[in-house]
């Protein structure tokens, strides 16, 4: 796609922008449920598990970020949903079930990466033709967006979801302080996403997983 600026263009657009937010919405259900299984019930509560998307909007997740990656060229796009509410004192484990629920959304990726992959072989994959090469494209579309989006909220940054399972071998007094940083996470991830410090790029470290993951998936 050359350009989102022709008909071809804004369909695929509106189709990437429409899976992005469907993903991320089965990302955030994936986390209510297992913290529901766990002891948990706020999500539910809340109306949270569910597949209307208006309680799951974010304004910035949902919409600036990933235009801010499609604009800015940069080959992926991920973004999120509004986090789904989780009351760890509910859960019976504690830091253990709270790893486990944070675990859940990423897991929820992958698994739409894996069923995304069978179509896409058994559809034919490159080789497929006429329509059948407009439904290709579509779950080609599902395993980019949903393994970006397993990469992304697995990077050990407050308050992404790799934090706390990152958080799970620490001691909990470091622990606590550590995932303490979500306040200020959204900012620093920003700016190690959009600019390199000292040499070092969270963007090239997300894109270089993100292109090997690619290729072993035969994409």
């Amino acid at each position: 796609m050359d350009s989102i600026f022709n008909p071809i263009g804004i369909l695929f657009f509106l189709i990437s922008i429409g899976i992005l937010i469907y993903s991320a919405i089965l990302h955030e259900i994936a986390h209510g449920y297992v913290a529901e299984r766990l002891g948990d019930p706020t999500a539910r509560l809340l109306g949270r598990l569910t597949l209307n998307p208006i309680p799951h909007i974010d304004p910035f997740l949902s919409i600036l970020l990933p235009l801010l990656l499609i604009f800015s060229h940069t080959g992926i796009i991920f973004g999120g949903a509004k986090p789904v509410p989780v009351d760890p004192y509910n859960l019976k484990e504690g830091r253990k079930d709270l790893a486990l629920v944070s675990l859940a959304g990423p897991a929820m990726n992958i698994l739409l990466v894996i069923i995304g992959t069978l179509f896409y072989k058994l559809l034919g994959g490159q080789s497929a033709t006429g329509f059948l090469q407009f439904v290709v494209i579509f779950f080609e579309y599902v395993i980019r967006i949903n393994l970006s989006l397993a990469i992304f909220n697995l990077l050990p940054i407050p308050p992404l979801d790799g934090s706390k399972i990152f958080a799970l071998i620490l001691p909990e007094n470091l622990a606590n302080t550590y995932l303490s940083l979500s306040s200020f996470g959204t900012i620093i991830l920003l700016v190690l996403l959009m600019f390199p410090v000292g040499g070092f790029s969270l963007m090239n470290v997300v894109s270089s997983i993100f292109a090997y993951s690619i290729q072993l998936l035969g994409l």
